[in-house]
């Protein structure tokens, strides 16, 4: 059965905001909550970008239910991954059956700010798979040391630990990643309803939940909703890896400067109409993927609820 969830955007909210939408999802039935994980927007325009673990840490008190995952992590270059481990226990700990942690090879806009080298792909996916070997051992308690051809740990003992596992589920849009996804994940993030991409998890013998995202964006009419995904997700019309590659919002925006009004719009379910969220709903379902959070792009999200709750909701079940 599929359950339904709430993108916390990020780069478009202020963390305040964040933790109050969270609290409101929770109200009105979502069974968990998505949140991006980001040094710099996407674009200028977005606005934001607060730490994801200081946001968690208030949505811990704000709600009593809904369940929570970082939708993704990167704990390869910004972040190590032992501080990642340590922070991941501690919403575990916050969050009690309720957190799963969600990584993924990131992109050059977040990962390149303490002037690292930005690796080529498949050494990402090297340093992924050791990450999580790294995340793992530390999980298990006790001092523990670690020398692997990427990551060093000296030592290190993880004192605050939760009661209950915390699952990790892997981002893929790429057949290596989607083997890793279901070679050393819990369960399958990714932003397209690819169904090959979850046949290549489940071969890689994956059988947990698999994660999707449909971003809409309610307005009052469908013009509105459009110019609104223009401004603040005119990127996404962008196609390739760029969205890998670049390293700064100003670089995405000059890029972007191409893209029309009706390029950032596609796939985008825009206006009052709920039929075309419903297709997308039902174009992910049908592609194998029982984790489905639903983006609203732009700042009307108290909109976006009345959506849900009135549109959404009852032909959801």
């Amino acid at each position: 059965m599929t359950e339904f969830g709430y993108w916390l955007s990020s780069e478009e909210h202020p963390p305040l905001e964040l933790v109050g939408n969270a609290a409101r999802a929770e109200e009105l039935g979502f069974s968990f909550a998505m949140i991006s994980d980001h040094y710099h927007p996407w674009i200028d325009a977005q606005g934001q970008s607060p730490f994801v673990w200081s946001v968690l840490g208030g949505i811990a008190q704000a709600t009593e239910r809904i369940a929570l995952a970082t939708g993704v992590t990167c704990p390869l270059i910004r972040t190590h991954p032992a501080i990642v481990a340590q922070a991941a226990a501690t919403m575990g700990a916050m969050l009690p059956g309720r957190f799963t942690l969600g990584v993924g090879t990131g992109e050059n806009l977040n990962e390149h700010i303490a002037g690292a080298r930005w690796p080529a792909p498949d050494e990402r996916i090297d340093m992924l798979e050791e990450a999580i070997e790294v995340i793992r051992l530390l999980w298990e308690g006790g001092e523990q040391t670690y020398r692997g051809k990427h990551y060093t740990v000296d030592h290190a003992t993880i004192y605050t630990l939760p009661d209950q596992p915390i699952p990790i589920v892997v981002a893929a849009a790429k057949p290596h990643a989607a083997e890793l996804a279901g070679r050393a994940g819990d369960g399958l993030v990714t932003t397209e309803p690819n169904e090959e991409t979850v046949q290549q998890y489940r071969d890689a013998g994956g059988d947990g939940p698999r994660y999707g995202q449909v971003r809409i964006c309610w307005a009052a009419s469908e013009d509105e909703a459009k110019q609104t995904v223009f401004r603040l997700w005119r990127h996404s019309g962008l196609g390739g890896t760029i969205n890998q590659e670049l390293p700064r919002p100003s670089d995405f925006d000059a890029v972007a400067e191409s893209v029309t009004v009706e390029m950032a719009a596609e796939g985008v379910p825009c206006g009052p109409d709920p039929a075309p969220v419903l297709e997308q709903i039902r174009t992910w379902e049908q592609a194998g993927f029982d984790r489905i959070a639903l983006h609203q792009v732009g700042p009307d999200q108290e909109g976006f609820f009345r959506f849900w709750e009135e549109e959404l909701r009852p032909e959801l079940g």
